[in-house]
């Protein structure tokens, strides 16, 4: 998966490159590179990043549940 994102990453940065470079020597077809190059990054890079980040319960010690809102307020009164 590693592999995969780190691919996907250096596919974007080049497209990006390549719109940038299409934009200073104002080709027509600029815009629609730029354009697609976010849709890109948009729905398929990031939802694969956040799957892959994600997907192993990493994220349960940021969520907010009684227990830990409880524990808060009993070190705040202490």
């Amino acid at each position: 998966m590693k592999t995969l994102l780190k691919s996907l990453f250096i596919i974007f940065i080049l497209w990006m490159c390549i719109g940038i470079y299409l934009l200073k020597t104002d080709h027509p077809k600029a815009e629609i590179v730029m354009g697609l190059g976010v849709f890109y990054l948009s729905f398929l890079l990031m939802p694969i990043f956040i799957y892959h980040r994600y997907r192993d319960g990493k994220y349960k010690k940021y969520q907010l549940d009684d227990e830990k809102i409880k524990g808060w307020m009993k070190n705040k009164d202490s």
